[in-house]
């Protein structure tokens, strides 16, 4: 009996909405990362990119649960000496929900070329509007 190894050529893919609003943040990212990757697939190859696009709506109605909202903070460095900026969750959901979503996303996605162009099919929206209806993406619901 010899394993499936599923070609590049071979993959075919769909696009998914996903409904962030009144859900935890990690979870939403971890349903988005598993489809990007293509893990619900039964073809799902590791070495081969065979993941799905997936657009998330209503990031700004995403919730932190706990203490996460005041105590998690996003760090970042501007290349200069000394400059470690670093920024609240309250105040990253409160100006830039896509920002927040699409760090907990790319962090669960691994760090090379597939993570890479996985990373790169993901749409993130604060409202419910999006500008892909023409790609008929079907509601994906967990």
């Amino acid at each position: 009996m010899s394993t499936y190894m599923a070609k590049a050529g071979q993959i075919d893919r769909k696009w998914y909405v996903i409904d962030a609003a009144g859900k935890p943040l990690g979870r939403v990212a971890a349903q988005a990362a598993a489809l990007l990757r293509g893990k619900h697939k039964p073809e799902f190859t590791p070495h081969v990119d065979c993941g799905d696009h997936v657009i998330i709506i209503n990031c700004a109605q995403a919730v932190l649960t706990g203490k996460k909202l005041e105590q998690k903070k996003w760090y970042r460095h501007t290349g200069w000496i000394g400059n470690m900026k670093e920024t609240n969750y309250a105040t990253l959901m409160a100006q830039r929900p896509e920002k927040a979503m699409e760090l907990a996303v790319n962090g669960m996605l691994p760090s090379n070329t597939i993570g890479r162009a996985a990373f790169g099919r993901l749409r993130v929206y604060s409202g419910s509007n999006h500008e892909h209806a023409a790609q008929k993406p079907e509601a994906f619901e967990f």
